[in-house]
């Protein structure tokens, strides 16, 4: 028998899916008798359990491509050849209504799916936010994969928003149950990290896959086992997602069908790192050596803007290039010599949510922490705009709109969402040529190819009223990202080039050096280094240090030659230096 949850083929024999843990049984509705879910009548009263009244049976969300935003329909369906019979690193949810047959049992039909399908629609649109795909919609749940068809290499990250995302909704949602129909509605998820091999895609986005290991298994148990209200993720999933989420450990836990146990967590937060450059800041980072020129560059126009003629200067470069990491050089001197800094940055899964850059930009201007409150935001809103002019109190409603903290005493009035933007955009313009601030003031936005269209918008405006202050925006993206304020005369671009041999050496070097496991004279760092970035350069040095506690022993004892360079000379064309691999990772340490 198939289990409908996860597609597992089981025994005619089983009660419970091997593989997801999930019941193959449903209880008669006359009788209440448990019977097979692929049988026509029941087998105690014979009355039809196939046949069910149609509002119960009306399924609201049948083939993926009907409830799958177009956007990601059409990404999936475009690159569906490339990913057919690939392995890929992803993160599998699963998330459900807790106690759902007790909620629904004694409602009417149409009652039970109103109460229950906004449910599902809180949990699919978390999902949708963060590009993740529901790939099956149960009864009372859904199971969501992140990574495949779309890859994306924060899949784990983007699964644990979606989670807390989902938790949130729904709790908003059981607050307006509870007072209209005296129901308790609360969800649980689980999720796990592991591979699984897309077999294929289908024309209504239904993929088909076999997962590898126990991927899926673990994920539908820690739903499972989670408390109602609350999201329980593997120490696989955790160790991609650490620093972007708060956990509490729950410690070693035994699952049914594994010899072992397994370390489980509980997601309690979002965490501090918001880049990848976060991450390699609280690592600790290399030496910051070969960009004299760029920095100089910097330098120059930052001189400009003091004198009065606002600049605006771009770095272009791919990925991996160390772009943040000259932009943080900068930014930490000019705050040395007393220079205010604003900063917003683009995300991955930013694409999505509407002026996610830009609303880190102004918290920062209005000084919002993260544990500022509605009330608490909005009085600092009004305080600083008041200050600067009365006349911001008109607009005030749709400021706090911006930063969603709504004033319910002083909702803001109905306008075309045009009209709303422009003003929105006219107060911000006003802002930044405030007459009482005419002092230099570096803004810097990063990462621009992850904007969203109404960030974008705004960063035109922001572009044109650079001139008439003394700011400096910088801002950097990849390539391929084009805009027509580029063409502006005030406008400068940086380009980027991979850092030569010899400054690829002193970075590896100082690395190696400074882990006093090999002497001062292994300064000769590998083809794969010397010819590469500053994120490869740093990569090259965590899996020679294999992060802090240096190569394993059975490396070192594999390393005949070179007692002080064990991974220099990786063997394994899956390593993590010169990767080739279709495969998102690899367990595997270069031998």
């Amino acid at each position: 028998m198939k289990c409908s949850r996860c597609q597992h083929e089981n025994p005619g024999d089983a009660v419970f899916c091997e593989e997801c843990g999930s019941r193959l049984e449903g209880a008669c509705p006359g009788c209440g008798t448990a019977n097979r879910l692929d049988v026509k009548f029941c087998k105690k009263c014979g009355q039809s359990v196939a046949a069910r009244p149609p509002a119960a049976t009306a399924v609201k969300f049948p083939p993926p491509a009907s409830y799958t935003p177009k956007h990601l329909a059409e990404k999936i369906l475009t690159s569906k050849s490339a990913l057919e019979g690939e392995r890929k690193l992803v993160t599998v949810l699963f998330a459900d209504l807790k106690g759902s047959m007790e909620l629904l049992a004694d409602r009417d039909p149409e009652e039970a799916r109103k109460i229950l399908d906004p449910v599902l629609e809180r949990m699919m649109e978390a999902v949708h936010r963060y590009e993740g795909t529901v790939n099956q919609v149960m009864g009372d749940g859904i199971m969501a994969l992140f990574g495949a068809p779309l890859a994306h290499e924060d899949h784990a990250v983007r699964a644990c928003y979606a989670a807390l995302r989902m938790q949130e909704s729904v709790k908003q949602y059981a607050d307006e149950v509870r007072r209209s129909h005296g129901a308790v509605v609360k969800i649980r998820v689980g999720m796990n990290s592991g591979e699984v091999v897309v077999r294929s895609i289908g024309s209504d986005l239904r993929m088909d896959y076999t997962a590898v290991g126990q991927t899926t298994h673990l994920a539908a148990r820690m739903e499972q086992m989670a408390m109602p209200g609350s999201v329980l993720l593997t120490a696989d999933a955790l160790r991609l997602a650490e620093g972007f989420v708060e956990v509490k450990p729950l410690g070693p836990v035994n699952v049914k069908g594994l010899s072992e146990p397994v370390e489980v967590f509980d997601l309690e937060a979002v965490g501090a790192f918001r880049t990848r450059f976060d991450r390699s800041r609280a690592r600790g980072l290399s030496a910051f050596v070969g960009r004299d020129r760029e920095m100089a560059a910097l330098d120059a126009a930052l001189e400009r803007a003091r004198s009065g003629s606002g600049q605006v200067v771009g770095v272009a470069a791919e990925a991996g290039t160390g772009k943040s990491r000259m932009c943080a050089e900068f930014v930490e001197s000019c705050r040395a010599r007393g220079v205010p800094i604003l900063e917003g940055r683009g995300v991955a899964h930013g694409k999505t949510i509407p002026m996610l850059p830009m609303l880190e930009m102004w918290r920062a201007f209005y000084e919002i922490g993260d544990g500022d409150g509605p009330e608490t935001t909005r009085a600092k809103i009004a305080d600083r705009l008041l200050l600067m002019d009365e006349s911001f109190r008109e607009v005030l409603p749709f400021v706090f709109d911006l930063f969603g903290v709504p004033d319910p005493a002083n909702p803001s009035s109905a306008i075309d969402p045009e009209q709303r933007q422009k003003r929105i955009h006219g107060v911000l313009k006003r802002i930044l040529h405030d007459p009482a601030y005419g002092g230099l003031r570096v803004i810097l936005l990063e990462d621009l190819h992850w904007f969203d269209g109404a960030s974008d918008a705004y960063l035109e405006t922001t572009v044109d009223s650079v001139p008439a202050t003394r700011d400096l925006l910088l801002v950097t993206f990849r390539p391929e990202y084009q805009a027509p304020w580029m063409q502006r005369p005030y406008y400068q671009q940086l380009s980027r080039q991979p850092l030569d041999p010899a400054r690829s050496c002193a970075i590896s070097s100082g690395r190696i050096r400074a882990s006093r496991r090999c002497p001062r004279s292994s300064t000769r760092a590998p083809r794969a280094i010397r010819s590469s970035s500053r994120r490869w350069c740093s990569r090259s040095w965590r899996a020679v240090s294999w992060q802090e506690g240096g190569a394993p022993t059975s490396w070192r004892r594999r390393s005949r030659r070179c007692r002080c360079r064990p991974a220099f000379k990786p063997s394994c064309r899956r390593a993590s230096i010169g990767c080739r691999s279709s495969r998102s990772s690899c367990s595997r340490p270069p031998r």
